[in-house]
């Protein structure tokens, strides 16, 4: 009971305390709730006001990071002096991206005008990019002059394809087949390279970032002339020089005057080797430089560069070409003329690629001078074929080939060998009554027709009706000949022509033989000698008894007169081809010989008492003679 006793008084005392607790818990409560209202009074306002509180702070941290851009944009721009201020000369790559570095400067502050300093910064900024621009000027004149140096001639010939070394390789290969297993693919890539054209180093590699660095910065900054004058002044002085060297000099307009065609057509080869080397060496090397110093920059201003670069150049080039087109015409002059339109042709298409332009006025002279090699050389041509028409000159007292017709037919050669280039040019050659190009052959067929057609008219000069034959047959057989040596000709006529000119040379020999041989026949022919007798009078006893032994001797009289006479003058006339000549003679035996051997076993008998007297030759003689025919000089003479 005791021990319940305490429990419970232990039990009483601690809800006494608990209760004193609870109390002042109570009293606290009630003290907080007073606080919390006056609390919830007081932060009431703040909370209303904490968007605006928000908002301000979040103001405050943008306007201090704006401060804080702003601040090193002032740090670059003291940073980037130093560097302006230094110049280009001592760190180019550095001084170029001093200058980007106040473009987006210049930039920064453009977009923020509102600032309070920008204007004034701005101009700063200004200052010292006129400042920079002005430098880089100086800097990129200074390096592109300097580095803009003219070529040797060793060093562009050396650019050509060596096709005399590639040649001289293969043929060894040829005369050693051990040679060629040994070589490897590499070796041959580089022989077949060797057939192309190597691009000269105009500028050091190691210089063309910076130059393009320097350019880039001056076109963008507005710049554009300062950079085009300085790169035309510095390139097209290089270039110039580098044809001085070459011997290529401009030709004035005096001068082009005064030049004569024996002076122009000894230059014209060497000119040919300087437009190849300017084309595909000088102006191709020019080209790529322009492109790699400018590259990136707009592809007009590039391209007017690389003309204001060159202009000079081409015009000293082309002022021969100009000399060339103003001779005066002549059929011996096509043929310059002719290699001179070629290798314009050849590298049009190459200067139409590099000289880019709206207006072209660049290649207005390279077209002038086409333009003009077409009209001059379709005009010598179309001239040509009048002068075969109106020749004049007299023939040959020995009726061989005239000079007209070997000068014509070798004319015709010539042209056939120009035959691509001459069927380009007459397409292109359009006059006011010709709308339309010339066709090549039809041309050649012209001039053939005019030469026939000529040839025909001087026969007509030789009184002996055979040697007016023998003249047309001499100078078609010599056309026709001509042409059947050149197979270009040969396709272009076709065999129907050949054939038909094979047939009209026939037809003179035919028709010399009959003209010239006809009257020694009828003395050696048996008609108007054999008399009627009443019976028959075939066997030689009633020929000899009923022929006029008085006629028989005229008519051997009458032969011999004629025959050497025929003889002594066709002896002195000539047959150049030696084929020709022997079916001639040949034609002539065939005729005259049996009929001559005929006469004189039917009639011989009859002056057998003075046979030596009326008989002169034999056949035999006859044939001997008939061969020493045509040779062009008197029976017995030496040949010259």
């Amino acid at each position: 009971m005791e021990a319940l006793k305490e429990r419970a008084n232990l039990l009483r005392q601690s809800l006494e305390k608990s209760q004193v607790t609870t109390e002042k818990m109570m009293a606290a409560f009630n003290t907080f709730d007073r606080r919390r209202s006056t609390l919830d009074a007081a932060i009431r306002p703040i909370q209303e006001n904490m968007p605006d509180i928000t908002r301000c702070h979040e103001n405050v941290s943008k306007s201090l990071k704006r401060t804080e851009v702003i601040v090193s944009q002032f740090d670059r721009i003291r940073e980037v002096e130093v560097v302006i201020f230094k110049g280009p000369s001592e760190d180019l790559d550095g001084f170029t991206e001093a200058m980007d570095q106040l473009l987006r400067i210049s930039r920064f502050f453009n977009s923020r005008k509102s600032y309070k300093t920008s204007e004034s910064t701005l101009l700063h900024v200004n200052r010292l990019l006129d400042d920079a621009t002005k430098m880089a000027e100086t800097e990129f004149k200074k390096m592109l002059t300097a580095l803009s140096k003219p070529l040797d001639p060793a060093s562009l010939f050396d650019c050509l394809p060596h096709k005399a070394k590639t040649y001289a390789m293969l043929t060894s290969d040829l005369d050693d087949p051990s040679n060629s297993s040994s070589k490897d693919e590499t070796e041959i890539d580089t022989m077949q390279g060797e057939h192309a054209y190597i691009l000269p180093t105009l500028i050091s590699a190691r210089y063309i970032p910076q130059l393009h660095n320097l350019a880039v910065r001056l076109v963008l900054l507005g710049h554009h002339m300062q950079c085009l004058y300085i790169y035309r002044d510095a390139r097209a002085n290089a270039l110039q020089q580098s044809l001085y060297r070459l011997g290529v000099q401009n030709i004035g307009k005096d001068e082009l005057q005064k030049m004569q065609w024996e002076s122009i057509q000894t230059k014209i080869p060497n000119w040919i080797e300087m437009m190849q080397i300017c084309v595909k060496v000088l102006f191709a090397g020019e080209r790529k430089l322009c492109d790699e110093v400018l590259e990136g920059i707009e592809k007009s201003f590039l391209d007017r560069c690389f003309m204001e670069a060159t202009s000079s150049s081409l015009a000293t080039l082309l002022s021969f070409g100009e000399a060339v087109v103003k001779i005066k015409m002549s059929p011996d002059k096509l043929f310059k003329l002719l290699d001179v339109y070629e290798t314009m042709c050849e590298f049009q298409p190459e200067m139409e690629t590099m000289f880019v332009s709206n207006e072209r006025n660049e290649l207005m002279q390279w077209f002038f001078v086409r333009t003009r090699l077409v009209t001059v050389s379709a005009e010598i041509l179309l001239g040509f074929q009048e002068l075969v028409v109106k020749d004049s000159t007299n023939v040959f007292p020995d009726g061989s080939v005239h000079p007209l017709s070997s000068y014509t037919m070798n004319y015709l050669k010539f042209l056939l060998d120009y035959q691509e280039a001459l069927t380009q040019l007459l397409l292109e050659y359009k006059t006011r009554e010709q709308e339309e190009g010339l066709q090549f052959g039809p041309l050649i067929l012209r001039i053939l027709q005019a030469l026939q057609s000529n040839v025909e008219t001087k026969s007509k000069q030789y009184k002996d009706q055979g040697q007016s034959h023998l003249f047309l047959m001499n100078n078609i057989h010599y056309m026709v000949t001509s042409v059947r040596k050149t197979e270009v000709a040969k396709e272009l006529l076709g065999d129907d022509w050949i054939q038909r000119q094979r047939r009209v040379v026939q037809l003179n020999a035919n028709q010399y033989r009959r003209v010239s041989w006809a009257k020694v026949l009828e003395s050696v022919s048996s008609q108007g000698l054999l008399l009627s007798s009443g019976g028959s009078s075939n066997t030689m006893e009633n020929a000899v008894s009923t022929a006029s032994k008085d006629a028989i001797r005229e008519r051997f009289k009458s032969f011999n007169t004629q025959f050497e006479e025929l003889y002594h003058r066709q002896c002195l006339w000539k047959v150049h081809e030696p084929e020709l000549c022997e079916s001639v003679r040949l034609s002539v035996a065939e005729l005259l010989i049996p009929a001559y051997r005929s006469f004189i076993q039917r009639f011989g008998p009859m002056v057998e008492n003075s046979k030596s007297k009326y008989v002169k030759y034999s056949p035999e003689d006859i044939e001997r003679m008939l061969g020493e025919l045509f040779e062009g000089k008197a029976p017995g003479q030496e040949k010259s």
